[in-house]
Parts: structure tokens; C-alpha cells; sequence
């Protein structure tokens, strides 16, 4: 079938239909399911035989660099030298090509990324078309410009910010009360691991601060917010832990990967004496914390950022020719990288501006590329070890274009270990060389063999097969002969090899080390193929059910790589970068929908042309218009969770799958069913009107609601009770503190004073606070504009000039910030909460004048009784002060009249608290002034 794309009038119209057409007439979309297939049934097979040994074959680069949407192989090197030619260069003294993947990156993270590459903006940047970019201000205009390449999709959420209070309670010791503690917790959490300190208040009760990682061991992730409390809050009371004592979960934050879980730990172990962890053992110090979140709870984040740009590290020995090897670089991302943006930069040792103790200035020259990974035509670059070797061989080709003796190599070729990667390790020195340390036992190990050099083989029948080429090519080179040194290194290598195999001969005859999966193994794979391959039928969905089916494939993946052998490692990387390519083109298709529907909503709503009406869309359209949008995408996505249980359990009762995993099922089921009437519970109308239909839905609606009723009943009034009290004890902090600095120190008094008023505040709302009511915590300020001799005399001082209408609103959001996790607790109870800063208009001209003339007359009135001279002077301090408010008023009225304008006029009351504000500063003022002269 031919696409005319001139008939179709829009431009999404026509991406569509050549998505479709390549996904129906065996393009891309074909390609990547019939691999994926091939790749399932060998594993498949290896399963079967117990899960061991491999494919036969030794040809070092599987695969190809542009299955599914990755991007055009972008011609790669032609023609691949043979082993034996490229074994004999690297032993005559060429180099190795090091092509490194050093991270991706979110569109976020890309002002960052050039920071680092362009050392600030002091290093030149070149980008795909050649031209040169200099200065901050052109690296500024990147992001902007590759904006519409970005997914920009949110980070995984992982660990979670949690508090709990446990109500009074009668403890024998303390070993008791943190058994408790960590009942009360694991009844909440499940499985899942976390942290946390006791902090004991009067009463007997006891408040409870930690972090939590947010993903389960089953796959489910808690978004770390209110509705996250809900359902951990239910699941403790439901749980026999609830009838020991009553407590009350509450979540304060959440963030994203081991960096943020280890710094918030290691906060928690500063502000408290005895942290412990999920085990009940202590986290001494700083770096017991670091090690905990980076050796035990990296494995189960499974954390997400989104990929939108790659930074890949192009290195060369010491002494290679800085030129020469900068134009290998630009041609070779100019031949691999043909259709995408992309920057790059040099860093040599002898113009890197970074000193060597701050990571600058190595010893070996190198290149940094930023690129993005979606083309314009929307392809996006595949990172599999495959492509990577086609990369090495690439840039060896290029360097020998440009007159440097370098070769692709493989580590199996010289009996190297394997390479540590950036999650396994962390710097902790960069003076010269990088120095790291293992996040874990296991890491620490494979990076003392790869920095030390010790020779070791890889134990698969797939490499070992490779290595025995290797082998013979080695023997080759030696027996051609040549000068000596090149005869001893080929001769030493190959008895490395021999050395190697013989020893991994020796360590697995004995004892077979392959697990035997059995059947977990082939029910996992079985759910992948068939949880991947479900989208296959469907042409349009929501960006709720993609979501959805998105989740189920990863969660599948997740359970099959529990089950795969060490052997067969790079077969499952492969079906899940296939898996995720298929899942790609669903989510492109979604995307595409999606801009189809906004410019039909732009045209007014027309139906588009030759289109059949789907039922399942017109059911669909009467629900959004019925309940709206998001409340329907809310709450499909809820019921599409509850079917995919039951159609499990459904195939259990049917011998499809194992009997085993009933209870989980059943388990999950439960838990869906939980969320689902939580949301009916918290306003979704569309689940109502779906339990209308599901007997099941229905009673657990009844169930959340009975537990809603009495949570809200006692734990409202409780919760505000908890609040004051936190309050008041920080008000009898403040005022001791008060109490302690010294009159002289005026800013810190006034600060002090400042949040001392705004909890006083907060706590006598909360006291007549009572049902429907709002708490108002927001601040009206008027906005005075620039004060030009505040300004001078900052400039005079040295210090930054920051507008008072500035000033005020930083101290409002500190304020508000500071009482963040008590306002987190009453919302999640219904508190409806007002925290906004409004800035109000200056006062008019007349009515200032008013207001001037009336101060003049109380001044005239009180003159005879001033007959202390430092009063007077005091007296005219302040009407120098008060005309200086009145100059810029002047020139505003006038430029109003010159521009024939009408003067506003609003109430003369709002000129006084500035007045008032006034004359305590020049009260202040002063007061220092005359302790300067007593002093």
C-alpha cells in the first residue's frame, strides 16, 4: 500500500500515517516485535535447558543500532577490520578507542551538563553544524532551542520524606518502644526499607521522623503525598499493630535517586542522637547513612529520570595530537550522530581553565558531546553494548583518518575486567586521577580489579567461544613474526587467555554454577510477551490507559531479570530494549492522538474525515463529559489496574499460570481495590458510577467511607491539638532567644520578633478555627517601588540592594516554609489553607497631601512643648523622612498629568503603616546613632 502524504492536511496527520503504515507493512514497528519474538524464544529455550549456556556464535557485536525507533546506524564504520589485523596494530602500540556513556539527562538537567562541559563558558563550544559557541549567553539559547526534542517526563519518585505520630502509650524500656516503632511502621510500609528517629513529647506520645523508599518489593510505587499517607493510613488500620496504638502517618516530601536519599539521611542523623534503620540497628554517623541508601537501598529505588540528552566522553593516551584528535571527534559525531543536535568540547590539560585539584586539567586529552537522543524527525539513539562497539570502531576509523594509530577493543580480547560503572562507585578524591570507593562489597571489588589490572576471563559459553578466537588470532600475530616487543606482547596475551580459561575450566567443573528457573522463569516470560504484545491490538488510547500498560511492562521486566542467569544477561538487556523500543511507539502513537485532538479543538470540534466512531470512544465521550477529563483518565486508570488482577486470577483458576502467584494476585487486587475507593471517596464520580456495576467496588467504597467517617470525626480535632502544641513550643523557643541577644543586635531581634508574631498568629486562628473556616496565613504589602537612598546606602555598605517589598515577601515564604509539615497535616484533614503574598498599590498623591497636612497641624499644635533640642531634632528627622516618601509621589503625579492621565485615589489609611514603618527606622537610626556617641 502507498501513503500519498499530500493528502492529509496536518502535520501530526501525516507522521501518523507513516507510524502506522511502517507498524503495519513490517517497518520499524514490525522489525521490533519480530526481533523481540526471536529474542523471547531463545530465551525461552535457554530457560527450558535451565536457564544456562547461550547462543553459539562469537561475533563480538550482536544486534543493530537501529532496531526498533533508535536512530539510523548513521553508517557505521565500513567494513570492520578483522581481529587478527586489529590485535597486531595494538600490539605494534596503537591505541584503544574509548568511547564512554557518562550519563543521560532530563532537558532540565542540559544547562548543567554544558556548564560542566564548557567549564563555565570559558571553553569553546562547537556544535553539529560546525559553529563555534562562546559565553554563557549562547549556551543559554541551547535549551531553548532543543526544547521540542525533550520528553521533559517527570523523575521517578523514590524515597519519600515521612512523619508519624503514635498516640501515648506505655513502654517497659526503650528497646521496647523502638519495637514498636518499627511494628507501627512496617505495618504501614510493608516490605518496603526506610529510616527513622523517635522524638518522645509530654503526654507519653511520641512523633516518629524518617524516609521511606517509596517503591515496594512487589513493584508498587507510593507517590509520597497525601493520598500516599491515605493508603499507607489504611493499611494500618486494618493491620493487628493498630489495636497496640493508635498512630498517624503523614508524608512531607519526596525526591529523586541516591544523591537526595543520601543527603536527607544524613540531615536526619545531624538533627537527631539515635536514628536506626528498618532492622533496628544504628546509623552512627554521616557515613554510616551515605553507605546505607547507596549500598542497600539503591537496588530498590528502580529509580526513572527522564532521557532526553546523552553526554558521551570521547579519551586518547597522553601526548596524542590535540588537533588531530579534535578533528576525529567532529567527524566522528558528524557520522554517527548525522540527524541529531549535539555540542562538543575539548578539554586539555593545557588550556582546561579547572585546576587539577578541583577534577581539571588531566593528563590525557578529551572530548565532551552533549547530544540529544530524539532527532527532528522524532528518532531516537539506541545505548546497547552492541551499538557501543560500533561506536569504538567509528572513532578508531576517524583517528586513523587523522593520522592516530587507534583500534576498537575488546575486553575479552586482553583478559580485562570488566568496567565499573558511575552507579557502583562515588569520587572521593579528584586530584589526578579520579579516586572512588564500591557503594558495596561487590563494587568495591570490581573496581579494585579494574584499577589494579588483574587479568580475569568472562565465564559465559558465549564469551568463552570469543575468547578462544581471540586465542589463535594472538597466536597468529606472534607466529608472523616482526620485531620483538610486538612477538612478546602478542605471546603474553595469549597466555593470558590460556591462563584464564584454564583456570574458569577448573572453577566450574565441579559444580554447575547456572540457577535452574523452572517454571517462575518461563510464567515471567510468558507475562512479558504477553503484557508487551497486548498493545499490538490497540490503535488509540489515553494517556491514562498508556500510562497504565507502560507500568505493567516494566513491572514484567522487572520480574523477569529476577530470573535470569548471569550468562544470559545480554540476551535480557536486548529483549528489554526492544520491549521498551515497542513501548516507545505506543507512546508516540499516544502523543500523536493527543495534538490530533487539540487542533480538532482549535477547529471547532470536527470529527476527522473517513474515521469510524469506536464505541469504546463514544463511551469514553460521554464519561468526560459527564465528569471531566482528568477525573475520568483518574479513574480509568484505577479500574484498568483492579482488571488486570482479575483477569490474572481469572487465568490461574484456569491452569495458565502457577497456583504460586495466586496470592499475590489476590494481594494486589486488594490493594487496587483500596486506591480505587479511596478515590471515589475523595470526589471521583466516575468510580461511583462504575461500582454502580461492581458488587466488589462497591463494598469497598462502603468500607473507605466508614473508615473516612471516623478518621475525620476524631482526627481532626486531634490534629489541630497536635499542630497548637508543636506551635506553642516554638513560640516558648523564640521568646528564650529572644531573652539572649543582645539589644544592639537590632536585625536579628526584629527577625526573631517577626516569627515569633506569625506563629502567635497561626496558633490564635487554629484556636477559633472550626469547620469550612480558612486559615489565613497570607500577607498584603504595598509595594513603595525603588528607594534611592536606601539603595546609595546599601551600594556604600557593599551589599546587594534589595527592594522592601522583596524583603517582605522572602520573609512570608520563610515563615510559611517553616511550618510546611504541620500545614501538610491539616490539609490532609481538610483545612483549607490561604498562603498568598499580595502586593497592594502605593497610596495616591491627594490623598497624601490629606494626610500631610493634617501631620503638619498636630506638629504646629504640639512645637511650644518641644523645648528639648534633641527632640526637635528628632521631630524633623521624621519630616525628612516623610518628604523623601513624598518625592517619588511628586514625579509619579507629574508624569500622570504630562501623559494626561487620571490620578487614582485610594483611602488615606494605607499611607500610615508605611509612615509608621518609617518612623521606627528613623527611631532605629538613632538609637544606633547615640549609642555610636555614648560608645
Amino acid at each position: 500500500m502507498e501513503i500519498f502524504f499530500g493528502a492529509f492536511t496536518s502535520e501530526w496527520e501525516q507522521r501518523r500515517a507513516a507510524l502506522l503504515h511502517e507498524m503495519s507493512s513490517g517497518g520499524r514497528g514490525a522489525s521490533a516485535e519480530e526481533e523481540m519474538r526471536k529474542r523471547l524464544k531463545q530465551l525461552a529455550q535457554l530457560g527450558a535447558a535451565g536457564g544456562g549456556g547461550g547462543s553459539g556464535g562469537a561475533s563480538g557485536g550482536r544486534g543493530s543500532a537501529s532496531k526498533g525507533r533508535g536512530a539510523p546506524r548513521a553508517q557505521v564504520a565500513t567494513g570492520t577490520r578483522p581481529m587478527e589485523a586489529r590485535l597486531a596494530a595494538v600490539a605494534k602500540g596503537s591505541q584503544p578507542a574509548v568511547v564512554k556513556m557518562a550519563s543521560y539527562g532530563g532537558g532540565a538537567r542540559v544547562g548543567a551538563m554544558l556548564n560542566y562541559v564548557s567549564r563555565g563558558g570559558e571553553l569553546k563550544v562547537e556544535n553539529e553544524s560546525g559553529r563555534i559557541l562562546e559565553g554563557r549567553e549562547e549556551l543559554a539559547r541551547i535549551r531553548g532551542d532543543w526544547d521540542h526534542l525533550f520528553q521533559n517526563r517527570a523523575e521517578s519518585r523514590d524515597i519519600g520524606s515521612f512523619s508519624v505520630e503514635i498516640a501515648a502509650y506505655s513502654f517497659a524500656s526503650d528497646a521496647a518502644l523502638h519495637e514498636q516503632v518499627r511494628s507501627t511502621l512496617t505495618s504501614g510500609f510493608g516490605d518496603r526499607r526506610y529510616a527513622y528517629a523517635i522524638a518522645k513529647n509530654d503526654g507519653g506520645s511520641v512523633t516518629v521522623q524518617g524516609l521511606v523508599v517509596l517503591r515496594s518489593g512487589q513493584g508498587e510505587r507510593l507517590t509520597g503525598d497525601a493520598k500516599a499517607a491515605g493508603i499507607i493510613q489504611g493499611r494500618y488500620d486494618a493491620s493487628a499493630a493498630a489495636g497496640d496504638a493508635a498512630a498517624k502517618f503523614s508524608f512531607h516530601g519526596y525526591g529523586n535517586g541516591v544523591e537526595f536519599g543520601a543527603s536527607r539521611l544524613r540531615g536526619l542523623v545531624d538533627r537527631h542522637d539515635d536514628v536506626r534503620n528498618d532492622r533496628g540497628q544504628p546509623i552512627a554517623n554521616e557515613k554510616v547513612a551515605g553507605d546505607l541508601v547507596q549500598k542497600e537501598w539503591r537496588g530498590e529505588l528502580h529509580s526513572r529520570k527522564s532521557r532526553d540528552v546523552m553526554h558521551v566522553i570521547m579519551s586518547a593516551r597522553a601526548g596524542t595530537d590535540v588537533a588531530a584528535f579534535e578533528g576525529a571527534v567532529r567527524d566522528f559525531l558528524a557520522h554517527q550522530f548525522a540527524a541529531h543536535r549535539y555540542v562538543f568540547a575539548m578539554h586539555d590539560p593545557a588550556s582546561d581553565p579547572k585546576e587539577a585539584g578541583e577534577g581539571g586539567k588531566r593528563p590525557h586529552v578529551h572530548a565532551h558531546a552533549i547530544v540529544a537522543m530524539k532527532s527532528d524527525s522524532g528518532e531516537r539513539i539506541e545505548t546497547t553494548p552492541a551499538v557501543f562497539r560500533e561506536w569504538r570502531s567509528a572513532m578508531a576509523e576517524k583517528a586513523r583518518d587523522h593520522g592516530i594509530e587507534m583500534e576498537m577493543t575488546d575486553r575479552r580480547e586482553f583478559a580485562a575486567p570488566p568496567a565499573f560503572t558511575r552507579n557502583q562507585v562515588r569520587p572521593v578524591s579528584r586530584e589526578g586521577r579520579t579516586e572512588h570507593v564500591g557503594t558495596s562489597e561487590a563494587a568495591q571489588a570490581r573496581y579494585d580489579a579494574k584499577r589494579s589490572g588483574r587479568r580475569m576471563v568472562a565465564k559465559s559459553d558465549r564469551s568463552r567461544l570469543y575468547i578462544i578466537k581471540a586465542q589463535k588470532s594472538w597466536q597468529k600475530v606472534a607466529l608472523a613474526g616482526g620485531d620483538r616487543q610486538t612477538v612478546a606482547y602478542a605471546t603474553q596475551h595469549r597466555e593470558y587467555l590460556e591462563a584464564g580459561l584454564s583456570r574458569a575450566q577448573t572453577e566450574t567443573s565441579g559444580t554447575v554454577l547456572r540457577a535452574d528457573f523452572g517454571s517462575n522463569f518461563r510464567i515471567n516470560l510468558a507475562t512479558l510477551r504477553e503484557t508487551v504484545l497486548e498493545g499490538h491490538e490497540l490503535r488509540e488510547m489515553s494517556r491514562a490507559e498508556f500510562e497504565t500498560y507502560e507500568k505493567k511492562v516494566e513491572t514484567a521486566l522487572f520480574k523477569l531479570e529476577r530470573s535470569v542467569s548471569a550468562d544470559d544477561r545480554a540476551d535480557f538487556d536486548e529483549v528489554a530494549g526492544l520491549a521498551r523500543d515497542f513501548v516507545n511507539q505506543k507512546r508516540e502513537l499516544v502523543d500523536l492522538y493527543e495534538r490530533r485532538n487539540e487542533a480538532l479543538a482549535e477547529q471547532g470540534g470536527e470529527s476527522p474525515r473517513s474515521e469510524p466512531r469506536d464505541p469504546a470512544n463514544d463511551e469514553w465521550d460521554a464519561a468526560v463529559a459527564k465528569h471531566g477529563e482528568a477525573v475520568v483518565e483518574t479513574g480509568n486508570e484505577a479500574m484498568i489496574e483492579i482488571e488486570h488482577y482479575r483477569e490474572g486470577l481469572d487465568r490461574i483458576d484456569a491452569g495458565e499460570f502457577s497456583a504460586d502467584r495466586k496470592d499475590g494476585m489476590q494481594a494486589g487486587l486488594q490493594q487496587a481495590m483500596e486506591r480505587a475507593a479511596q478515590l471515589a471517596v475523595e470526589g471521583n464520580s466516575f468510580v461511583r458510577d462504575v461500582a454502580e456495576q461492581d458488587q466488589d467496588l462497591r463494598q469497598a467504597i462502603d468500607r473507605a467511607e466508614k473508615q473516612a467517617e471516623v478518621q475525620d470525626r476524631h482526627g481532626r480535632a486531634d490534629v489541630l491539638k497536635a499542630v497548637q502544641t508543636v506551635i506553642a513550643e516554638r513560640i516558648d523557643r523564640l521568646n528564650e532567644r529572644l531573652s539572649d541577644i543582645s539589644e544592639d543586635s537590632y536585625a536579628t531581634r526584629n527577625e526573631v520578633s517577626a516569627e515569633r508574631q506569625f506563629l502567635s498568629d497561626m496558633n490564635a486562628q487554629l484556636e477559633k478555627l472550626g469547620p469550612g473556616d480558612v486559615l489565613d496565613l497570607s500577607r498584603t504589602e504595598t509595594d513603595y517601588g525603588y528607594d534611592e537612598e536606601e539603595a546609595a546606602s546599601d551600594l556604600e555598605s557593599g551589599v546587594d540592594y534589595v527592594p522592601s517589598i522583596e524583603r517582605d515577601r522572602q520573609e512570608h515564604e520563610s515563615h510559611i516554609d517553616s511550618v510546611a509539615p504541620q500545614l501538610e497535616q491539616l490539609r490532609a484533614y481538610g483545612v483549607t489553607i490561604a498562603t498568598d503574598f499580595k502586593i497592594a498599590a502605593p497610596p495616591s498623591q491627594r490623598d497624601f497631601d490629606a494626610y500631610m497636612d493634617e501631620l503638619a497641624k498636630e506638629f504646629a499644635e504640639a512645637e511650644p512643648d518641644l523645648d528639648d533640642t534633641r527632640e526637635a531634632h528628632e521631630l524633623a528627622s521624621t519630616v525628612d523622612a516623610t518628604n523623601r516618601l513624598q518625592d517619588p509621589l511628586n514625579k509619579d503625579k507629574e508624569a500622570a498629568q504630562r501623559s494626561g492621565e487620571t490620578t487614582r485615589t485610594d483611602p488615606a489609611q494605607q499611607h500610615i503603616p508605611r509612615l509608621e514603618e518609617l518612623e521606627r527606622e528613623q527611631m532605629q537610626q538613632r538609637e544606633r546613632d547615640r549609642d555610636d556617641r555614648d560608645r
